[in-house]
């Protein structure tokens, strides 16, 4: 309990200080870009659905095209915006639906590659609860893990209660990380359930300790759960930045779309043995396993799917206060200039 406590601290801090940077402008013009030299920050480096990041670097693409790209991680999203918003990095490689929730707050953030049209998230139920946890229609009085508080696994907790006609205030979104301490939460009953990604859900199924409940890693299951493909993970940046670095910009993608294409005419397994062998923490089957299942979420050209904005809109603006009566200018929200280039 005092884990999840420490846990639910970090994330409610990093969610203020998310909200006071935006309240106070940040610095949307991030130094960087000279030479090549450019920090990304990643929610999560060891997660199967940003794979693509650690991937380009490591397959050499982003020294092909001349840049010298920093790989940083965080545990959440809503922490590597946070990063994004004060200024210490260029890019983020997170969940496209930031982009939203920031232009309500003031700052024009864009995806400029689209890694993923469909989640890469799955909710699942803890064995001892699996009785009483069927649907989300059961989330009521239920404790459910997210990575942070005001992330994108929060979003999604948060909407696929309210589809099911229960209040966000009837549930406690409890902030777990991934990995170890989100394993931990579910076999100390610290949470019922809860969303995660690959690796942590195949680690989940083969320890037994849980069962999936709802299957977002391909994009059938996101227009079951969602209603439509829901692009997730991106690089996103400050559109001021992105205008004032055309040519690294250009650069990054021609990268990325390099990666998304080897990774569609390559099997799980070579796209393992191309990863740090520490990411396989539940084994190398398993890991291969893990990744096999996401595949299908990831694009193969790096460009938005042509209604995707559209249903995050929605998605948000089911639970979301701030965006429910807000106008989105979603053509602001990302861009396709780089990658139909790199094409």
């Amino acid at each position: 309990m005092r884990s999840s406590a420490k846990f639910s601290a970090a994330a409610v801090a990093a969610a203020l200080a998310l909200t006071t940077l935006t309240a106070c402008g940040g610095d949307s013009s991030a130094s960087g870009g000279e030479n090549g030299n450019v920090k990304i920050m990643v929610g999560g480096l060891d997660k199967v659905i940003y794979m693509p990041a650690m991937l380009t670097q490591r397959l050499g693409y982003f020294k092909a095209e001349g840049l010298k790209v920093q790989l940083l991680t965080e545990p959440a999203g809503v922490q590597a915006t946070t990063s994004l918003v004060a200024g210490d990095v260029q890019g983020v490689v997170g969940f496209y639906d930031h982009t939203l929730d920031l232009q309500v707050k003031g700052k024009q953030v864009e995806s400029v590659v689209q890694l993923a049209q469909a989640p890469g998230e799955v909710e699942v139920v803890s064995n001892k609860a699996a009785g009483e946890v069927a649907s989300p229609k059961d989330f009521k009085g239920k404790k459910l893990g997210v990575t942070g508080l005001g992330s994108s696994t929060d979003f999604l907790t948060k909407y696929l209660a309210v589809d099911s006609g229960v209040k966000t205030s009837e549930f406690t979104p409890v902030a777990v990380g991934a990995g170890q301490t989100f394993i931990s939460a579910l076999k100390q009953g610290s949470i019922q359930g809860g969303m995660t990604t690959d690796p942590t859900v195949a680690q989940i199924v083969d320890q037994k300790i849980g069962k999936v409940l709802i299957d977002m890693r391909t994009p059938e299951g996101s227009k079951q759960a969602l209603g439509g493909l829901y692009p997730s993970s991106s690089l996103y940046m400050n559109a001021d930045w992105v205008n004032g670095h055309k040519d690294t910009v250009q650069k990054l993608a021609n990268a990325f779309v390099k990666t998304l294409k080897w990774m569609s005419t390559h099997s799980a397994e070579d796209i393992a043995a191309k990863m740090p062998s520490d990411y396989a923490q539940g084994g190398a089957k398993l890991y291969v396993e893990a990744i096999k299942s996401t595949l299908p979420m990831f694009t193969k050209d790096g460009v938005m799917p042509a209604d995707g904005p559209a249903t995050v809109e929605r998605v948000l603006k089911a639970f979301n206060p701030n965006l429910k009566n807000a106008t989105v200018d979603l053509k602001k929200t990302y861009t396709t200039e780089f990658v139909k280039k790199a094409g």
